[in-house]
């Protein structure tokens, strides 16, 4: 399972654990990234996705899906999301 957000693109960092007597050993940050599902009201459907929980703070402040889908660059996004944004934008078109 990769540790990266779908959202943000956040994902694991290295660091070191520093004791008391400065030794200092390796280890990883791994990011908060949990399955989940959004709703699209445009797609009337569900759409999984891998997000952290800042990825779905950022969805919410967009507002939702389909509004951060449309105001974000397809270049900026993942690549899995880049077929649902197409969608998306298929449908508008359609319904307009």
């Amino acid at each position: 399972m990769s540790r990266r957000c779908m959202i943000t693109g956040k994902s694991v960092m290295s660091g070191n654990n520093v004791s008391h007597a400065n030794n200092r050993t390796r280890r990883k940050f791994l990011p908060n990234v949990q399955d989940t599902g959004l709703y699209s009201e445009v797609l009337k459907r569900w759409v999984k996705l891998k997000t952290s929980s800042q990825g779905l703070r950022t969805v919410e402040h967009k507002g939702g899906l389909d509004a951060f889908l449309t105001s974000t660059a397809k270049t900026k996004l993942d690549p899995a999301l880049r077929a649902i944004k197409t969608a998306v934008e298929k449908a508008l078109a359609d319904k307009s």
